[in-house]
């Protein structure tokens, strides 16, 4: 049986890494692979996943309206994928989290999604909710704080690493708008 996998951490902790480790390994077999990643992370090419320490492969970019369903179905008749594989899986709708779902449990095919479990704020992403409810293994990429402990949340910062307590729930950044902390220095950060 073929099972949704959420693999989730805080910034920083090697998601698109790991996701691009585990693609490789499918591939290295003879596999196919489909990737997907976000559309609104424009923090590297559009439609490419890319880690922090240099890799990157082409992916196909989701939104809000993209049929992921769909788009793996179409793909799978043409030519068997072995493996479906998500980064910024917390961008993900509820609907297309279902999806994924149904991708496992009636075409037969893993789904691996990578995300963020919360914002900067430490409330739930949508995606990563509906993860949380649907996935049949949930999997923490551990990361460090500062002084560490493990870092389970996401301090917005400003340009001179202020902590950030409102705005909107998706703002893209990476080193220079986030910090992983532990969740004391987290509250502590935020006062």
């Amino acid at each position: 049986m073929a099972k949704l996998y959420f693999y989730y951490a805080s910034m920083n902790a090697g998601k698109s890494t790991n996701l691009l480790q585990a693609d490789f390994n499918y591939r290295e077999r003879g596999m196919r692979t489909m990737l997907f990643t976000a559309a609104i992370d424009d923090r590297f090419a559009a439609g490419t996943i890319t880690s922090r320490i240099g890799l990157e492969a082409p992916a196909i970019a989701f939104d809000a309206g993209t049929d992921i369903g769909a788009c793996v179905v179409r793909q799978h008749g043409e030519d068997a994928i072995s493996c479906v594989l998500v980064d910024e899986a917390q961008f993900l709708t509820s609907a297309q989290v279902d999806q994924l779902a149904h991708i496992c449990d009636v075409v037969g095919i893993p789904v691996l999604a990578y995300g963020l479990r919360t914002d900067f704020q430490g409330a739930l992403f949508p995606g990563s909710a509906r993860l949380l409810a649907l996935a049949d293994s949930l999997v923490e990429i551990k990361s460090v704080c500062g002084c560490g402990r493990k870092a389970t949340m996401n301090l917005r910062v400003d340009g001179s690493g202020r902590a950030i307590a409102e705005g909107q729930q998706t703002e893209i950044g990476g080193n220079d708008r986030y910090v992983a902390l532990c969740r004391r220095h987290f509250c502590e950060a935020l006062g």
